[in-house]
């Protein structure tokens, strides 16, 4: 049949045939609209994947009460180690170091005290960071 043809038996109106797309966006007639989202998983090794865990246990306990300067300067650092992981699936050695200092000279009350053991003990799982 030719397209003339086909194009009367669909009432006038053009026709579009697609066999595969494979990404992008694609849009047709007069008001279409293409909209695209690119997602990219990342994977974190387990000793990365526990610190993260535990990283967003402490920084969920360091919401419930008051907050001090400390607890301010402490969550900054935790979510900068957090958001790190999250996109790239590691953290530097640099803010793991800043973590892991100021968690030592924190003096975590009781309520935080096990979330603050369990950040310490995932960063001494990571092989970048000496002793």
């Amino acid at each position: 049949m030719s397209d003339n043809a086909q194009a009367a038996n669909t009432g006038g109106g053009a026709t579009v045939h697609i066999n595969t797309i494979s990404g992008g966006s694609q849009s047709f007639g007069d008001h279409g609209t293409a909209e695209s989202t690119n997602c990219t998983t990342v994977v974190a090794s387990p000793q990365y994947a526990d610190l993260l865990t535990s990283v967003r246990r402490l920084r969920r306990d360091l919401e419930r009460g008051e907050r001090a300067a400390d607890d301010e300067v402490l969550d900054a650092e935790l979510a900068d180690v957090e958001g790190e992981i999250a996109r790239t699936g590691r953290s530097g050695a640099g803010p793991l170091a800043r973590v892991r200092a100021r968690l030592a000279e924190y003096a975590p009350a009781a309520t935080t005290a096990a979330s603050v053991t369990a950040v310490l003990q995932a960063l001494a799982q990571l092989p970048q960071l000496p002793g």
